[in-house]
Parts: structure tokens; C-alpha cells; sequence
């Protein structure tokens, strides 16, 4: 496992290797977004979205231009590279996440339950602390990492329905 109190090494793009002309399997880089297949819709999506935020912020080079349609009006970037939305069950969510904090190669951008389970931030954050690793039980992973490794922690896990 990670250090937690060491920073993860940055994963992102450089400039030079942005090509929205280029298929989205041809990025050096490969994002998903794991959810908790036995969660409802609506918090399956809230827990898709939050971990998209967070790993949007935080690499680099993700998000495209913006789109101008004929009339002028902007359309903000979406993820040039693609992001593929697969579901898991619970443990095996756990795993994944495991899989991917421990590659030194990824980024890893999770949503424990607490998160849907609070209303206050610094309640969840309180939550969370006091929470052993191995008891957080979590709703989304977003990772974005090399592409044969990403594939190689996911498996074969259905796109979500």
C-alpha cells in the first residue's frame, strides 16, 4: 500500500501528447470509473460525478478543448481520451482501488459511503478519520493511469447499465 503522507506521483498528460484528432485508444493514459454496482441510480451517478471532479482537477491534460457551435455558444471540454463508466461489486471495488493505490503509476480518486451519508463536509471528514482503512467501504474509484496497467487492475468488469 501507499504512503499516505507522501504525495502521489503527478499522472497526467503533456501538451505534446494531446490529439483529439487520435482515437481514444490510442492515449498513453486510460481513465475509468468504478461504481458500486449494488447502489441505486441516482447515488451510482452522484458517486460517478464526485470522483470525475476530483480526477478532472487533478490530471493534467484531461479535458479537451472547448466546443464552439455555428452560432459562437462554448461548450466546455470534455475528456479528450475518453472514460469508460464499469460497475463492481463491493470487494471487489475494494480490490480494484487496492490494485490501483499501490501502482505508484496511477491516479486514484475515491468516494467512501460516508460521503452520501453526510450533509456537512467536515462531518464526512470527521467520519472518514475516524474510519480504519480496511472498514471504508466505498461507492466510485476513478483511476487514471497507463493503459496496460488500468486494463490489468479492471479485468473484464461489464460497463455499467
Amino acid at each position: 500500500m501507499s504512503d499516505p503522507n507522501t504525495a502521489p506521483a503527478a499522472v497526467g498528460f503533456a501538451p505534446e501528447e494531446i490529439d483529439p484528432t487520435a482515437s481514444t485508444r490510442a492515449a498513453r493514459l486510460k481513465w475509468v470509473v468504478v461504481i458500486n454496482d449494488e447502489l441505486p441510480a441516482g447515488r451510482a451517478v452522484n458517486a460517478a460525478v464526485c470522483v470525475a471532479a476530483a480526477t478532472s482537477d487533478a490530471v493534467t491534460g484531461l479535458l479537451g478543448d472547448d466546443a464552439i457551435d455555428a452560432d459562437g455558444n462554448a461548450h466546455p471540454g470534455l475528456p479528450w481520451a475518453g472514460c469508460s463508466i464499469l460497475s463492481a461489486d463491493a470487494a471487489t471495488l475494494r480490490t480494484i482501488r487496492a490494485k490501483a493505490a499501490s501502482a505508484g503509476t496511477c491516479f486514484v480518486a475515491d468516494m467512501p459511503a460516508a460521503a452520501q451519508h453526510t450533509r456537512v463536509y467536515a462531518e464526512y471528514l470527521d467520519t472518514v478519520k475516524e474510519t480504519a482503512a480496511e472498514d471504508v467501504e466505498y461507492y466510485a474509484v476513478s483511476i487514471v493511469g497507463p493503459r496496460n496497467r488500468v486494463d490489468k487492475i479492471v479485468g473484464k468488469l461489464p460497463l455499467m447499465r
